[in-house]
């Protein structure tokens, strides 16, 4: 590939090279298992039907300022890259856009850093306008950054005189005022979609049932579980990233009580800063919850640093799952698991309330699941006891989609429900021709 001539984004079927390098030593490596990084990166990158031809792990004693790598490394990789037909290079890691022209240049071939690669997973992902503006919006953020980078077309617009500044300069100035005039646009058509969201949520905060996000780490099984419970098509495919929109849709718990589910994006390590902006109207849902639902891979290696990555994006969009009562904790995939591993995830959840074994694919621990989520959001509910009179069919679906049945009882004169009632449908439930006993 002529990098100077072909600067678009990698196409499907383009054959990468996929690098994943970490320091040998310090903190900055991380608690990670530097294979499980890269099968993940690996995975990102076959997440858009690239066909990656080699991926390795390079470990560095301390990242080169200018190249990230060595002399040595490049060379070796440029070698590899020809002998291999490889169109781009994947590293898995943040690289400073100085690094990537250099890089370039170097190894004679295209360059996506992991943001870089977030970004054009996101972009073929979105289906709703929202999310086309925001990956738009997240796309121009990121590539403002990288006008340093010497594009072909540039050289055309070298000055005429050496004083008037480096080849390219003019049009630099034209492409970032282009893009901010862009984000300008998209950020304006942004807020009318935000607006028309909260005008949603506002609705449904008048009817109102309960909300129930469920949240996780990529690929985790949040939309399996999600078509499982509410009977759904939504797109559930062994891919990172597979969802992107938020779906909601409305279901009956065990006791009557409607809830509204939510199935929103995947979390992931380094999610780029500018996705973490961009994407914070469609977290929003989230922040509306009654009850978090945390999806985990329980057979996943980094299990554990993925927990930590959805609490750390919790964190910043302000919610604290340490709140009593507002969290569950799935502990999904045990049709994966052999007898021994089993045995620990049930001494597990036994020691904590709010963890629950489940596989969403063959439905074990759904009907303890749906328990424990009614459990949780009934529980600041009030019991009573309504009487219907016969002919008022209204008030008794109204109670029905309102409320928790706990028992009916049939008379000649009319219907008497013991059930559970939220504050906000407590006062509803008073305007309504029903007698409370």
């Amino acid at each position: 590939m002529n990098i100077d001539d072909e600067r678009g984004s990698p196409r499907s079927g383009d054959n990468a090279l996929v690098l994943h390098p970490f320091l040998k030593k310090g903190p900055s490596g991380g608690s990670r298992d530097p294979q499980s990084c890269l099968q993940e990166a690996v995975s990102l990158t076959a997440a858009i039907s690239l066909n990656v031809v080699h991926s390795e792990t390079v470990p560095l004693s301390a990242p080169k300022p200018g190249t990230l790598f060595g002399e040595g490394k490049l060379e070796e990789y440029k070698d590899f890259i020809h002998a291999n037909d490889i169109d781009v290079v994947i590293i898995d890691g943040p690289v400073t856009p100085v690094q990537q022209r250099n890089i370039e240049r170097r190894i004679k071939c295209k360059v996506v850093d992991r943001t870089g690669l977030i970004l054009e997973i996101f972009g073929d992902r979105a289906q709703t306008r929202e999310g086309v503006l925001q990956v738009e919006l997240a796309h121009l953020s990121y590539q403002r950054t990288r006008l340093v980078r010497s594009w072909t077309h540039l050289e055309r617009q070298r000055g005429g005189a050496g004083f008037l500044g480096g080849p390219g300069e003019s049009q630099l100035e034209i492409d970032r005022r282009l893009i901010d005039e862009r984000i300008t646009k998209l950020k304006r058509q942004l807020e009318t979609v935000v607006r028309t969201r909260e005008l949603h949520r506002s609705k449904r905060k008048k009817v109102p049932y309960p909300i129930v996000a469920l949240v996780g780490y990529t690929n985790a099984g949040k939309s399996t579980l999600f078509n499982r419970l509410t009977e759904s098509d939504v797109f559930a495919k062994d891919l990172l990233f597979a969802t992107l929109d938020p779906t909601m849709r409305k279901i009956d718990l065990p006791g009557g009580q409607t809830v509204i589910l939510s199935d929103t994006v995947g979390f992931i390590s380094d999610l780029p800063t500018e996705l973490v902006a961009a994407f914070r109207a469609t977290l929003e849902e989230v922040l509306e919850a009654d009850l978090i639902v945390h999806v985990r891979d329980i057979t996943h290696l980094d299990t554990e640093a993925q927990k930590q990555d959805v609490f750390d994006v919790l964190e910043r969009l302000g919610i604290n799952h340490e709140d009593e009562g507002t969290y569950i904790e799935v502990l999904n995939k045990l049709d994966l698991l052999d007898d021994e591993s089993r045995d620990l995830i049930e001494n597990e959840c036994a020691r904590h309330p709010e963890y629950l074994g489940m596989s969403a694919i063959t439905g074990e621990g759904v009907d303890e699941f749906l328990a424990l989520v009614e459990k949780l959001i009934t529980r600041t509910q009030k019991i009573l006891t309504v009487k219907i009179k016969p002919e008022d069919g209204a008030s008794l679906s109204w109670v029905y989609r309102h409320a928790t049945v706990v028992s009916r009882t049939d008379h000649e004169d009319g219907v008497e429900i013991e059930a559970k009632f939220s504050p906000e449908n407590f006062g509803r439930l008073e305007k309504l021709p029903i007698e409370i006993l």
